[in-house]
Formats: structure tokens, sequence, C-alpha cells
């Protein structure tokens, strides 16, 4: 299937936030689109948040297996994975600019081919400074 042109998916998407003790669990039936541009692939969807805003989210996959999380609106952020490995980002909000690190334990990507469907799978931990944020870990599913 050519993914140039961008394809629509179903997406199930499901986090697992770990902050000081305390585990939530978020699901999402999303609807989205997969598009491919040379050898990166672009999985984006609308987050619907608590408030009621549509916040665009874009996964990109990168060919060395690296995976960016960016998510657009008012609080504007980059996650950066990449297995066994500690990135840098930065984490805009209304109130500045703030430097965040992610350090991913285990990070894996399915992709077939007909139908055109996957996994991302990433379990990683957020710093602030040197300061633990929490523990998380997403798992999206998508469909055409």
């Amino acid at each position: 299937m050519d993914l140039s042109q961008g394809t629509p998916v179903s997406i199930q998407l499901k986090t697992v936030v770990d902050q000081a003790g305390e585990k939530k669990n978020f699901y999402f039936d999303l609807e989205g689109q997969i598009v491919k541009i040379g050898d990166t692939l672009y999985i984006r969807y609308k987050e619907e948040q608590e408030e009621g805003e549509a916040v665009p989210v874009t996964i990109k996959v990168e060919p060395d297996g690296k995976i960016q999380l960016i998510r657009a609106g008012g609080l504007r952020m980059r996650l950066k994975f990449a297995y066994q490995e500690r990135l840098e980002t930065s984490y805009k909000t209304p109130y500045g600019l703030f430097q965040i690190t992610t350090f991913t334990r285990n990070l894996r990507f399915s992709l077939k081919d007909q139908p055109v469907a996957g996994t991302i799978l990433i379990d990683y931990d957020l710093y602030s400074q040197a300061e633990k944020i929490g523990e998380y870990h997403l798992e999206l599913e998508f469909t055409a």
C-alpha cells in the first residue's frame, strides 16, 4: 500500500502513568492518519483534552528506530525515544520553557502491510533536571 498520500487509521492508545506511587490508566479510541515521507513514518491524530480541546499529536518513526512524540497546542512538547538512551528535549508551557529528559527502558515498533497495521510500545522514565517525574508506558495500535 502506498502510504505517501496518507492513509486513514483507527488508533487504540493506552497510557499508564506512575507518578509519586500513584498509577493512572488512560485509554483512547481515535481516528488518525499514517503517512510515509521518505523513509520516515508519521502517525497523526488529535487527542481530546478534558477541557474539550483537541490537541494535534504526531508520532514520528525514524529509519534508525528512534521515535518522537510531538504534541502541539498550549503545551508544546517533543519527546524523543531511543532504546536504552537518555535524550534531552524541551517542553513549552504558558509559564515558559522547561528542559526534560527521557530514558527509554523499552522500545518496540512493528508494521504490517496488508492491511496496514502496527504497534508502538514505549516504556520510559521522565526527568526534570535530575529529578524523576514518573514512569510511563505508552502502547499505540493502529489499523487501516
